[in-house]
Parts: C-alpha cells; structure tokens; sequence
C-alpha cells in the first residue's frame, strides 16, 4: 500500500489536471491526492501529483520555478489568446527576426502582466472566465511575475504560417498564452499560443515523467518506485539535523531551539531577489531530521525566527505511531 509520495505525470492533451488526479485515485485506491500548478487541458508536460501525507508539500511546490516550451503564430487573435478559442481577428505579419527577439527580450525579469478573461482568477467571488462565458467583461487589475528566461529556439518568417517556437523559465501565476499576445502586440500584429508543454517544474523534469496512461496499467508495486520523497521535492529548503529528544518535541509542535540542532545546509534561493508570491517559509525554511524509534526521518519543515532564535514548525511530516 503506498501512503505517500510524488509522481511526476506527463499529462496528455484533452485531459484535465482533475481528470490526472481521478485516474491516480482509481490507479492506487487512495482518495487524498492532489496535483500541484494545474495545466491547461490542451497544454501537455509535467504535473506532479502529490499522495497522502505528501500534500503537505503542494503549497511548497506551487511556488516552483516551471518551465515550458512553446509555439506561438503571428497574425492571429483569439478570445482565450490560444488556437482553441474563437477567432476574433487575423492581421497581416509585417518584421522582421531582429524585431522579433527585441520584442522577446523586454517580457525578461519582473513585468507587470494581465491576467486573460479565460482564466480561474475569481473577480467579486466569481471566475473570470465564467464572465467571458457570458460574454461579460470586467476590470482586471495586472500583477506581478516573474520572467527568469526566455529563450528562441526557432523563428520562420517564410512560410503561409509564420511561427515563433520559445522556451521560458517563469514564476507561479504566469500565463504563457497572454505573453505571446503581448509579444504580438509589441511587435505590431496579433499572436496566439498554438503548442506548451511543461518540460520541468522544480525538481521534476519532463525526461523523468511518466505517461498517465502507462501508469493505468501499473501495479502497486511497480508504480512504488517511481514516487519521489516529500523532503526531495523540496531542494531549495535548508536542512537541520537533531537529536531524538529534540525532535520529539518538534513533531508536537514546540519550536526548536538553534542551539539545539545542527544546520548541515543552508536555503538555496538563487532568485531570492526577484518577485514571487512565496512565504518567508520558502526562503527562511529548512527540512528537519533526526532519529526517531532509532531510525533516521524527515520531522518536517521549520522556519527560522533571527529574533527567537529558534525554529518554528510550519509542517509536521512524521507522526510517531
């Protein structure tokens, strides 16, 4: 029986994040799952799917920088700004490769960006695309992401169609399909996201997924050892070692002193400076171990307070008993 763990799924088109988890509470008989970053039903990549006790770590995990590779076509506008919605209009492509890469190039860093109409963000408590659906329309206020890269990876200017192929590496909340139409817009025509597949998200890796529909035909114990640990997921988090008295504390909620564990590493957060919605948990956080019963196990994840000196616990992870 497996009772934790994370599975990194290759989503297929046509299928729903909801519809990934369904198949692998069928799959495994386990009704506490969930994924983390949903991905569109037409997008395809990486959708890590965390299980039982690892869904502590999806709010952790949503924070991930992802990364996605993408076609976009000039000339085009649609009412969900990708191939799968209404045409609303169709201009002539006139630039030329160098426009092309500078307009790419001003959408680097933190920009501010436009949530489209067809998406979940709720307005006055109702969905924004739920407006659209009415042919409503309200005001939405633009936000902050981040862009840490984006990269060409082919331009065709000769063909009927004239297509821009990119990969970028960007922060939670980005949508990929409003970059292409403000790209479009920056280089003077309309464009629509016509391809995105998520190639990594955090430490899952598009190389490394495994396909929804192999894992239907799996067994249990075949599926077992594809799960990656909650503390692996969890790369960029510092780590503590302690003694079982001090650890036994922790799990039950006591702060833990610094002087009483020993840092072995320090958070990593290399993009400390640029925006992202993340909790000082993410960037003053450190997974906890020590030998419980005389084994070696993850308690959980503990933030630093510089003037308590200590560790407070956000997450406990093992339950004694």
């Amino acid at each position: 029986m497996i009772t934790e763990g994370i599975l990194n799924i290759n989503k297929p088109q046509n299928m729903t994040s909801h519809d990934v988890v369904a198949i692998c509470r069928r799959t495994l008989g386990i009704k506490k799952i969930g994924h983390t970053g949903t991905l569109d039903p037409m997008a395809t990549g990486v959708l890590p799917v965390c299980i039982g006790r690892s869904t502590k770590v999806i709010e952790y995990l949503d924070t991930d920088i992802k990364k996605y590779s993408c076609t976009m076509l000039l000339g085009l506008q649609t009412d969900t700004q990708d191939i799968w919605g209404n045409v609303l209009s169709r201009s002539e492509v006139e630039t030329t490769e160098e426009e092309v890469r500078e307009a790419f190039g001003s959408f680097v860093g933190v920009i501010d960006q436009k949530p489209p109409m067809y998406s979940a963000i709720k307005v006055n408590g109702k969905r924004l695309y739920e407006y659209a659906r009415e042919g409503k329309t309200v005001e939405v206020k633009s936000r902050k992401v981040f862009i840490k890269s984006l990269e060409i990876e082919g331009i065709d200017l000769e063909s009927e169609e004239k297509t821009v192929s990119f990969s970028i590496e960007c922060s939670k909340g980005t949508y990929i399909r409003t970059i292409c139409q403000d790209v479009g817009d920056a280089i003077g025509c309309s464009a629509t996201l016509t391809r995105l597949e998520r190639t990594a998200s955090g430490v899952f890796t598009i190389d490394k997924a495994i396909d929804i529909e192999e894992l239907r035909t799996m067994s249990v114990d075949e599926i077992k050892p594809l799960l990656y640990k909650s503390e692996d997921a969890l790369d960029k988090f510092g780590v503590i070692e302690t003694s079982e008295f001090s650890g036994l504390k922790f799990i039950n909620g006591n702060p833990m002193p610094e002087n009483k564990c020993q840092v072995v590493k320090k958070p990593f957060y290399a993009d400390r400076d640029f925006y992202l919605p993340v909790s000082n948990t993410y960037k003053n956080g450190y997974k906890l171990f020590g030998p419980i019963d005389g084994k070696e196990r993850f308690l959980g994840i503990g933030v630093y307070d510089s003037e308590k000196k200590h560790y407070a616990a956000d997450k406990i992870f093992h339950i004694r008993g």
